[in-house]
This record gives C-alpha cells, sequence and structure tokens, in this order.
C-alpha cells in the first residue's frame, strides 16, 4: 500500500536542473521534486510520496486528509491497548 501525506511548500529552488522544493510536514521539514506540479508554488499543499510532489490539493482537502490519519493513528493506537500491545 502507498500513502501520500500532505504537505505545505515552504520553497522552490533548482537542483541540478531539477525543480524542488522544501515542504513542510506538521513542522517537520524535507525534500520533493516538483517537476510533476510545475504550477506548483510556495504555499500550495501537495500530496508526496517517495520524495515526488504528485499533485496540489487545496488547504482545505489537505487538512480533512490530516485529520483522517490522525484519527487512523488514535484507532491503531487504542486498539493495541484494547488487546494489551
Amino acid at each position: 500500500m502507498c500513502l501520500g501525506i500532505p504537505g505545505k511548500i515552504i520553497s522552490i529552488y533548482e537542483e541540478h536542473g531539477t525543480r524542488m522544493a522544501n515542504i513542510d510536514f506538521g513542522g517537520v521539514s524535507r525534500e520533493a521534486c516538483v517537476e510533476v506540479v510545475p504550477e506548483a508554488k510556495p504555499g500550495d499543499w501537495t500530496i508526496v510520496h517517495a520524495g515526488f510532489a504528485l499533485n496540489l490539493l487545496s488547504e482545505e482537502e489537505a487538512q480533512e486528509t490530516l485529520e483522517i490519519l490522525s484519527e487512523m493513528a488514535r484507532l491503531a493506537e487504542q486498539d493495541d491497548l484494547d488487546h494489551g500491545e
């Protein structure tokens, strides 16, 4: 299963001829290639998988996705507690 995580583009730059971005994932900053989304600009939200920005999304869509991921983590943690793990 693949999981793409939403992040907010902080800056865009070129590295060795490739368009790259510094992306914030809830306080953790990572680099990702943004060649696939040439319209991307700082302040945009994007889905990143394996170091590549796959598409852009609205802030509302990003927040909704982050809330769902948070709820999934909470439920998994509760399940572990319920089963004594």
